[in-house]
């Protein structure tokens, strides 16, 4: 098992490739976008994560990886592709599809194929295993397939890649065996093996769990806020019962696996989410509350204007996926209320990006979206002196509110009444 194909180079297939190769793999990275494979056999990233960069120079200086847009024979498959949702809120699983029928032509005797695409209960099973077969490929005979979900928070993901423990999910005993020899050589957590279906919905309810959790937060939020008292300070107290773990609220839950691997469960038995479905129900409709308290805020004023700060669905990352900021943007976009974005984070967005300064211009009220560091370290003082109106919304209790206050904000927050 020495030469490696991922398929896949973006939030977890480009870190999984550029580590494999720092630990002595020979690697190809695979990606349809020839502009990212051109950007990466540069020694260039192309999405942020810290370290990534010297990383992956690292990886394609010592000739251990390479990138290219058509895969080629290894030992080792590894799918990392993308596993959207469609309007429907249902599982798009063409990009596996796709680079399942790539590889296929390539797959020897004794090759690993790994899944670890976040992928509703039985791909592997039902979707996986009857495109090979399709080729005459036998799994267990003539080659091996299993499913390895990833479990890492972004902006730790090149720690987490080797410390967290894996599931090793195979469809038949020795396909797990093979994959877990595999990760033995570089994970440091424990290898817990189990079988395929078990570990898609293993990685599934990992991320519902959050999801519910921050739903019950944000419903509590919502309770706080009309009896007068902060969400937070109640969650801060609660959390120090030694078997208590509340969320916290915000303006609605994004990214490409919380916001998302719940309607893969759904999906499949719709008569048997009722809390899953609640959950993401009640998630999803965080951004239009947010929209409402921003109405009522700035109601007074004429013609307001808007400083979002933050895009991403999470602080400190460059991530907009499924973020909620895309869904309010939209929504004072609707109601005609004026706004400008700041995110020391983003490059290239849906919206047009504004600096700092110009962000705050004339502006009557700022908007945090994201708890990104640099919020933070903003100056209220400074701040004030750009805005016509000094008022801000924290949608994720990040700043200091009586710094904010003294410095002749009127502060509002999000959960608090």
């Amino acid at each position: 098992m020495e030469k490696i194909c991922v398929m896949g180079l973006g939030y977890i297939g480009l870190p999984t490739a550029s580590m494999l190769a720092t630990h002595g793999f020979d690697v190809l990275g695979v990606d349809i976008n020839s502009e990212i494979v051109k950007i990466i056999n540069n020694g260039g990233i192309h999405i942020e994560e810290p370290g990534l960069h010297t990383l992956v120079q690292a990886a394609i200086k010592s000739g251990k990886l390479k990138a290219a847009t058509e895969p080629e024979p290894a030992d080792i498959f590894i799918i990392a592709v993308p596993t959207p949702f469609t309007k429907e809120k249902k599982a798009d699983l063409n990009y596996i599809k796709l680079a399942a029928k790539n590889i296929a032509p390539l797959i020897c005797k004794e090759n690993l194929v790994i899944l670890e695409s976040t992928s509703p209960p039985g791909t592997c099973r039902d979707v996986l295993e009857p495109i090979f077969k399709s080729f005459n490929l036998k799994a267990g005979k003539d080659y091996y397939l299993a499913h390895c979900p990833e479990r890492v928070l972004p902006g730790c993901t090149l720690k987490e890649l080797i410390q967290n423990d894996r599931i090793i999910g195979g469809v038949d005993k020795q396909s797990a065996e093979k994959a877990a020899q595999f990760y033995k050589v570089f994970i440091e957590g424990n290898i817990c093996i189990t079988d395929s279906t078990t570990a898609e919905m293993v990685k599934l309810m990992e991320n519902t769990y959050r999801d519910v959790n921050i739903a019950l937060a944000n419903e509590l939020a919502k309770i706080c806020e009309k009896m007068g008292i902060s969400a937070w300070e109640v969650i801060r107290l609660a959390n120090l019962h030694p078997r208590v773990n509340l969320h916290t609220p915000g303006p609605g839950v994004g990214g490409h696996c919380i916001a998302v691997d719940p309607w893969f469960i759904i999906e499949k038995y719709p008569a048997d989410t009722e809390i899953i479905t609640l959950s993401r129900k009640i998630n999803d409709s965080m951004p239009e509350y947010t929209i409402t308290h921003i109405r009522k805020i700035v109601g007074e004023i004429d013609n307001p204007k808007i400083a979002i700060l933050g895009v991403t669905y999470k602080g400190n990352i460059d991530d907009t996926r499924e973020s909620p900021a895309v869904k309010i943007i939209a929504g004072l976009e609707k109601i005609g209320i004026k706004y400008s974005i700041y995110d020391p984070h983003v490059r290239e967005f849906k919206y047009e990006l504004s600096s700092l300064k110009e962000a705050f211009d004339k502006s009557d009220c700022a908007v945090i979206l994201t708890n990104h560091d640099e919020f933070h370290c903003l100056h209220p003082a400074e701040i004030g002196k750009l805005m016509r109106n000094k008022v801000l919304f924290d949608t994720r209790f990040c700043v200091d509110h009586t710094l904010w206050k003294q410095s002749g904000f009127k502060v509002y927050c999000l959960g608090v009444g």
